[in-house]
């Protein structure tokens, strides 16, 4: 049974060594996110998942020990999902992101483990993944990574879209409401068009959270880089 969320963007410039000179500007996210972990390890779950978009070779299941590099990056940094033996498979970039945080946060409060989703999966798909997860202990906590659109200024890296501005609104509100009736009908199509990763993940989330009569706060909303963050706590 699901019994705590936290919501967290996953930009590789999350991590003070990548975005370097510019590691400021993402202060406030920063300490959100360690406030929404926060909630997790407060609700003693027996489980924690991460869970995180990924392309088609990177979806399934991650069990402790994964690890993932930000070399590509341009830093010779890795993070490792939990305690557990080292693994072939390296994470993608979201679950690279959601371990250090993890790891940041001094995680220790449950085993852990993760699923990378594929971002063209439908939202029924999105939905029984969830309530899967949720089922899989008594009590599950999620840490669920995931950007909204990437279409909010000229710079952004989807260019300006007119339509994006009232997506992410909605998504905040969602997310801040813990409804997840709203999350469920978040548009696949319209997503992908404004190149919203977290789609799927907050889709899965809604699944999970199903039956679960969870309350939601909206820890921090911004727009620095064109692209949408949030960070909420569901508890």
């Amino acid at each position: 049974m699901l019994v705590a969320a936290a919501v967290c963007p996953c930009p590789p410039l999350l991590v003070p060594e990548v975005a370097a000179g510019a590691a400021a500007e993402l202060d406030a996210a920063r300490a959100a996110c360690a406030d929404a972990v926060a909630v997790l390890a407060a609700a003693r779950p027996n489980l924690l998942i991460a869970v995180g978009p990924a392309d088609e070779e990177a979806r399934g299941r991650y069990h402790a020990g994964a690890t993932g590099s930000f070399r590509e990056f341009g830093v010779d940094l890795e993070a490792r999902l939990g305690d557990g033996p080292e693994q072939d498979r390296p994470l993608p970039a979201s679950l690279t992101v959601a371990a250090w945080l993890l790891d940041r946060n001094r995680w220790g409060a449950a085993p852990v483990e993760a699923l990378g989703v594929g971002m063209s999966l439908g939202v029924d798909q999105c939905a029984e993944a969830g309530r899967d997860l949720a089922g899989r202990a008594e009590r599950v906590a999620l840490l669920v990574m995931g950007d909204g659109t990437a279409c909010r200024t000229l710079k952004a890296p989807g260019y300006l879209d007119e339509r994006a501005a009232a997506y992410d609104r909605e998504v905040a509100r969602a997310l801040g409401a813990a409804d997840v009736e709203a999350l469920m009908s978040l548009d696949e199509s319209l997503a992908h068009e404004l190149q919203a990763a977290g789609r799927a993940p907050w889709q899965v989330l809604a699944g999970a959270a199903e039956g679960a009569s969870l309350e939601g706060r909206l820890l921090h909303e911004d727009a620095p880089y064109g692209v949408g963050y949030f960070v909420a706590a569901w508890s």
